[in-house]
């Protein structure tokens, strides 16, 4: 589950919520498959660093 960054922050980062939920998951994948992580913070998920690189821009989900 996802505490921070919330899903209401991240809205604003894609093009509706399926959009993010799709960037989110391709970015968890790439993550899981040994692709380095562009954040410093210390996540067991995949899917939580993944949330917290789009809240970060350090990846852009395109509109």
């Amino acid at each position: 589950m996802i505490i921070k960054p919330s899903f209401s922050e991240l809205l604003g980062k894609g093009n509706g919520k399926y959009s993010l939920v799709i960037g989110t998951a391709k970015r968890a994948r790439q993550i899981a498959e040994g692709s380095p992580k562009l954040t410093n913070a210390k996540m067991e998920s995949d899917v939580t660093t993944a949330a917290i690189e789009i809240a970060e821009d350090k990846i852009v989900i395109e509109k």
